[in-house]
């Protein structure tokens, strides 16, 4: 369901999941510019993108998609990875930044649930809101997993297989996004995405016992 018809029908459920998915996106974006400023990359910064300020980060199409469809993005924060010592880990670890942004957040949503129980209505909307935080952010990382130009997971590929990338990826990065959506619409990615959320599910209960 588009977020505009969960406006309409449910707004308590909007914004709990709209905010937290606002702000995840923001995050993720946030997390990539950080690690390439502390990597020698001053873009972002000089950009003003390393701010949680949403005015900052919102990208009209994205923003509008996310309402109609479900899902949405932020501008991506700029990096020019030229500026880094050196690039192939800079390629790893920022590409890597969102994705773990994510997981951390998850994490410590699902923390929160385990400390909490949710004995009094407060609680239970409280416990609500940490539940999709939760749900938001492992599907955020692992989508962004998945080895498709621009997903963070191209790039991460591209970093390890260092001078062995295969040439297609390059080749497919100006059309990955429209790539990305159809494969969404026709369900093709889910099985991944189900995949990776697996292995983080499994990866925060193991550091939650």
């Amino acid at each position: 369901m588009g977020l505009l018809k969960l406006l309409t029908a449910d707004p308590l459920t909007f914004a709990l999941i709209a905010i937290p998915l606002l702000f995840s996106v923001i995050i993720h974006e946030v997390a990539h510019g950080w690690v390439a400023y502390r990597m020698g990359d001053p873009t972002a910064k000089w950009s003003g993108r390393l701010t949680l300020n949403p005015l900052s980060h919102l990208d009209p199409i994205g923003t509008l998609m996310l309402f109609l469809a479900g899902f949405g993005w932020a501008k991506p924060v700029p990096v020019n990875f030229n500026n880094l010592t050196d690039k192939r880990k800079g390629l790893i670890f920022v590409s890597s930044a969102g994705v773990v942004a994510n997981i951390l957040l998850a994490f410590l949503a699902v923390l929160f649930l385990r400390l909490f129980s949710a004995s009094s209505s407060e609680m239970a909307v409280v416990s609500k809101a940490c539940t999709y935080v939760a749900h938001i952010n492992i599907t955020l990382a692992a989508l962004n997993l998945i080895p498709i130009p621009p997903l963070d997971g191209s790039k991460i590929l591209m970093g390890i297989t260092w001078k062995r990338t295969p040439s297609f990826l390059t080749r497919l990065e100006p059309y990955g996004f429209f790539i990305i959506i159809g494969l969404l619409y026709l369900g093709i990615l889910d099985p991944l995405i189900r995949l990776f959320g697996w292995i983080i599910v499994t990866l925060i209960q193991i550091l939650l016992p």
